[in-house]
């Protein structure tokens, strides 16, 4: 078995932008990534650290360099990106400068002792793994949610103290952003407590009480998603991006009885933060433009969503959005209810809702 690896490679010293190195390993006694790293290195010097636990980010996802070899090419194919936790703060190759996440523990300084600090040092993948720190350099980081969950449940005496802490951070727990399509073999408990931590602040409210139609107060009826539905229009020649975060059945059944280009973007693995977006919707507006920008630049016709609140996020806000970064936002949004329409040559009955888009995908 061959892997083709292209290595993250840069020196602040010397070096403007970034670039990456090419290798063809053919995979012999290699039991893991660690074992690859470790022959690149004995034929071509770079910084890293010889350990199973060193942090490192394998296309676009977050993982050890224990990842095993099977668990390599299962998940990530035989081509393969190698790059740091951070590349904005790489110095060396591999490595980068982690002041940042060391100065982020001072907001808790009150409340920890050696251990804490040891433990805080072990969550440093949960702190450059989240999406916010692309949007925000002053998030207090998930590492400090989780650091702040463990001290609550060893000491519940000082819980309101930690809890007022952590509110009177500007950039707090409401920016976050989950982590799940982010890091490889990701302990869902980690998200539960940074959750909790969430709901302690008072910042996670229900979907009926969340106000996503900013710029807009129309509230659409998309019908129901007809199962039982006949293909007559195959949108041949179409690039399609369907934004599944959550992956609903229905719409991946249905996109795959398309003959249209499905556009597989990373970006579409982004949280929206749906749960806090009355505390804080700019963090939910700059990961949404993200997601249509890519899915412009990227030749999409359109992208599909699977619920009405994602729906309204994406099309209803797009004064907002295009504010916030600066561009014209003009990608059609559809829902999966009204593709299901359209697929099945009911275009009157689509036509109801689409035209009431704020970009009509003029499809009909």
């Amino acid at each position: 078995m061959k892997l083709e690896i292209s290595l993250f490679k840069f020196d602040k010293n010397s070096d403007y932008l970034p670039y990456y190195t090419k290798h063809f390993i053919k995979i012999t006694n290699e039991n893991n990534l660690l074992d690859i790293l470790n022959n690149i290195n004995n034929e071509n010097r770079f910084d890293y650290i010889n350990d199973g636990d060193f942090d490192l980010v394998i296309n676009g996802v977050y993982a050890k360099a224990s990842i095993t070899i099977e668990q390599l090419t299962k998940n990530f194919g035989r081509d393969i990106t190698i790059e740091p936790i951070s590349i904005r703060r790489a110095c060396h190759d591999l490595l980068i400068d982690e002041k940042d996440f060391k100065e982020k523990i001072e907001l808790l300084k009150d409340f920890i002792d050696e251990d804490d600090k040891l433990y805080y040092n072990r969550l440093k993948q949960y702190y450059y793994a989240s999406n916010t720190l692309n949007y925000e350099d002053e998030y207090i980081g998930d590492a400090i949610l989780i650091l702040a969950s463990d001290i609550i449940e060893k000491r519940p005496d000082i819980k309101e103290l930690v809890l007022k802490q952590l509110h009177s951070a500007e950039v707090g727990a409401q920016y976050h952003t989950s982590l799940k399509n982010r890091i490889f073999n990701f302990d869902y408990s980690i998200e539960e407590k940074i959750e909790k931590m969430q709901e302690d602040l008072g910042y996670i409210d229900s979907s009926e009480n969340q106000n996503f139609r900013v710029d807009n107060t129309l509230k659409i009826d998309f019908g129901t998603f007809n199962k039982d539905y006949e293909v007559k229009h195959d949108f041949k020649d179409f690039n399609i991006v369907y934004y599944d975060y959550n992956k609903c059945e229905d719409t991946q059944t249905l996109l795959s009885k398309l003959d249209a280009k499905i556009l597989n973007l990373d970006t579409t693995k982004l949280d929206l933060a749906k749960r806090t977006f009355n505390k804080n919707k700019k963090i939910t507006f700059k990961t949404a433009c993200t997601i249509l920008l890519d899915a412009f630049d990227n030749n999409a016709d359109f992208i599909v969503v699977d619920n009405d609140d994602d729906f309204y996020i994406f099309d209803y806000n797009r004064k907002s959005l295009e504010k916030l970064c600066g561009r014209d936002v003009l990608i059609p949004v559809i829902h999966k209810n009204e593709l299901q329409k359209l697929v099945s040559g009911e275009h009157n009955i689509a036509k109801r809702t689409l035209d009431k888009h704020q970009v009509n995908p003029e499809i009909i």
